[in-house]
Parts: structure tokens; C-alpha cells; sequence
């Protein structure tokens, strides 16, 4: 049951007690309280009705960014291919940690922004060794 069909049936319900809405305060408020329950049962199912509209555009969108993307990159495109791997490893002078990438780690030696240190990695057992 949607809350159209809800707040309908409790009109419908409301109209059965024959209240009287024009001279009982009761009646008043109770008339008043189903017609504001009307426009937000109202409401809410044109909010529902967009968001399923929104949601059908965003799966067009992704679906021709994707068609975009094939085109621009290619077939074999993915797009975890271009990041670097990043690794952190700890100062042996100032114990700062740092985060390197895979060309500071082929080359060997570090200069660390903390301390100014350079020390170089000893990748046989992945431990940092200083420089001497």
C-alpha cells in the first residue's frame, strides 16, 4: 500500500465517523491534518518518481562514459593500470615516516624532508639501513 492509498483510506475512514468539519473543532482539525497528509503523501511520490528518473539518466551517463572511455583508451583499458605503487618506510635518523614511490624505491637512496639524511634501502629483507 503506497501512503497515497494510506492517508486515502484514512480520509475514507475520517468521512465514515461523520464528523463535522464545519462547527466541531475536532472535525477541523482532524479535515486539515488528512488534507496536509494529502499534499506530503503527494510529495513524496513525485520525489520517488524523480529519483527513479535521476537514476535511469546517471545509468545513460555511465553507460556512455564508459563508451567514451573505450574509445579514448581502447579495449584494454583499466584504470588501476596507470597508478604508481606507493610504499611508506621509516627514517632511521628521525624515525619520520615517508612514502616513496616505485622510482625513489629502484633508485636506492633517500633523502628524508625531515632530517636531510639520506639512507638507502635494503630491499633483500625490507629494511632501511643509513648511509655511510
Amino acid at each position: 500500500m503506497t501512503i497515497s492509498e494510506k492517508v486515502a483510506y484514512l480520509k475514507g475512514l475520517a468521512e465514515g465517523l461523520d464528523l463535522d468539519v464545519e462547527k466541531s473543532k475536532e472535525g477541523k482539525l482532524i479535515s486539515v491534518m488528512i488534507g496536509i497528509l494529502e499534499e506530503i503523501a503527494m510529495s513524496i511520490e513525485d520525489l520517488e518518481e524523480n529519483d527513479l528518473d535521476l537514476g535511469e539518466e546517471i545509468d545513460a551517463l555511465s553507460d556512455d562514459l564508459a563508451d567514451v572511455e573505450e574509445i579514448v583508451f581502447g579495449e584494454d583499458f583499466d584504470e588501476d593500470e596507470d597508478e604508481e605503487d606507493y610504499f611508506e618506510v621509516e627514517c632511521p635518523n628521525c624515525e619520520e615516516p615517508l612514502i616513496i614511490d616505485d622510482e625513489v624505491l629502484a633508485e636506492g637512496v633517500i633523502q628524508c624532508p625531515n632530517c636531510e639524511e639520506k639512507f638507502s634501502l635494503d630491499l633483500s629483507d625490507d629494511t632501511c639501513t643509513e648511509d655511510e
